[in-house]
């Protein structure tokens, strides 16, 4: 555990400085190890990859010589971008093992790419789900958006117009569900669709924004089937009170206190408002727009593509369901442009969970992820602020137990560590109760407030 931050800053070094580089190769897909067709051959990105259990590793197959990639299903596994970031990343092959090496209490490492792949180390054998599918995309998780970008405040808003009826509809609950996703809990968010008239997507949350905690975001998915399509879309009704919105919870202290931005989700827009934005948010541009166009028709997109190049944020189009999650990614590169520029290399540590995969004899571990964003230190690319991805490992809670000085807190005298949102990391009546359900294992855990503990159920 001591060795477990100078092993994520060589991981993280070697990253930034390995070129990009097209290059066509076979790497191991984490699901196609293994596997042969029906000759008795070994599939494409497959091949032959020796596991052996390990004890480490809670008796699991690993490979302690070389890192597996998972690619999200809905990503194509061999995409040229995909390919290449596989090629330049495998040199942290040699930095795992040499980092397992020097700190053999270390488990699970990692480099999340900001292309969508995932390397882990040791290499093991993912398996899909009954339907084929392994829905796990890096750059959803928490350790990555905390070390990805900056606490934001953020307000949706969501045409409801009569234009949006049928699938225009269907795609743009997708796209607030998937920008959720993105969404952490060092953020804050409301959501507010809009026709003639507002209509908080959460009535008792009119006027304010909350924690982008788990369950906030799962009673908002809750309330976005509630809503139907009608009337005239007011585009410049909506902006003005998502701009009132963050500037009066600004002031109360009570947010992020950083990067803001409104999250704008129609199938087009008639004017550019120029008038809003001049009176609101010009010349400091504090606020970024982030325009979502909505279906295959592009006869509104250069009012939605003004929008967005005006209040320095970005513009996408989403046409199908298919293309929802990645076209959503694409704002968490703009919102981490700052801290690229920067270089701010910020180490950040997610609340205690449960590894399903491993069991210290006495039930399932309790595990905290520490990770680090990764830039790309290339000259011609600095100043343009590109993220490569989040190196993380994990780190058993038990590990940080055995730094604290124990002699030094008396008999009756304990430690325990909190993170800056309240959750419990660690602490001597900490204790897990794990239910088992089809796809999600929850831990009960204690949440800090100005009352008193509260209790919150937390998926993994």
């Amino acid at each position: 555990f001591i060795n477990s931050l100078p092993s994520m800053r060589s991981t993280k070094n070697t990253v930034e400085a390995e070129p990009h580089m097209q290059h066509l190769y076979e790497y191991f897909n984490a699901v196609l190890i293994n596997e042969v067709d029906e000759e008795g051959n070994s599939v494409e990105l497959g091949g032959e990859f020796i596991l052996q259990p390990n004890d480490h590793f809670n008796n699991l197959s690993v490979n302690l010589s070389l890192s597996v990639v998972q690619v999200p299903t809905n990503m194509y596994n061999k995409d040229s971008a995909i390919v290449n970031g596989v090629y330049w990343s495998e040199a942290l092959n040699k930095v795992f093992v040499d980092n397992f090496e020097r700190d053999p209490s270390l488990i699970w490492q990692y480099f999340g790419s900001a292309k969508g792949f995932f390397r882990q180390y040791p290499g093991i054998k993912w398996k899909p789900d009954e339907h084929g599918v392994i829905a796990f995309d890096c750059r959803n998780r928490k350790w990555y958006i905390q070390a990805a970008t900056s606490p934001k405040d953020v307000v949706i808003l969501v045409d409801v117009s009569g234009s949006m009826k049928g699938l225009r509809l269907t795609i743009a609950r997708q796209t607030v569900s998937s920008i959720l996703d993105t969404l952490g809990d060092d953020d804050f968010f409301n959501i507010i669709a809009y026709n003639e008239e507002l209509h908080y997507v959460e009535p008792c949350l009119n006027g304010t924004l909350v924690q982008a905690d788990v369950t906030n975001k799962d009673h908002f998915r809750e309330h976005l089937d509630k809503l139907f399509a009608q009337g005239i879309g007011m585009l410049d009704i909506a902006l003005t009170e998502a701009f009132n919105l963050l500037s009066d919870f600004n002031e109360t202290g009570r947010g992020s206190e950083c990067s803001q931005a409104i999250m704008l989700v129609t199938d087009g827009a008639v004017d550019t408002y120029d008038a809003i934005f001049a009176k609101y948010n010009w010349p400091d541009r504090k606020v970024r727009i982030f325009p979502y166009l909505i279906g295959r028709e592009s006869a509104f997109a250069d009012n939605l593509k003004w929008m967005a190049c005006a209040n320095k944020g970005y513009f996408t189009q989403i046409s199908t369901l298919a293309d929802v999650q990645e076209n959503v990614m694409e704002y968490l590169h703009v919102l981490s442009r700052p801290k690229v520029i920067d270089q701010e290399h910020d180490t950040v540590w997610t609340e205690a969970y449960i590894d399903s995969t491993l069991d210290d004899g006495q039930g399932p571990v309790l595990m905290t992820t520490v990770a680090m964003p990764v830039f790309s230190t290339k000259n011609e690319t600095r100043n343009r602020g590109i993220l490569l991805g989040v190196v993380g490992t994990d780190v058993p809670v038990s590990e940080l137990l055995k730094t604290i000085p124990k002699y030094k807190l008396g008999i009756h005298g304990y430690a325990f560590a909190i993170t800056n949102n309240g959750y419990i990391l660690t602490h001597p009546d900490l204790r897990p109760l794990v239910s088992i359900s089809f796809s999600t294992i929850h831990i009960l855990y204690n949440k800090l407030t100005e009352n008193g503990p509260y209790y919150h159920n937390n998926p993994f």
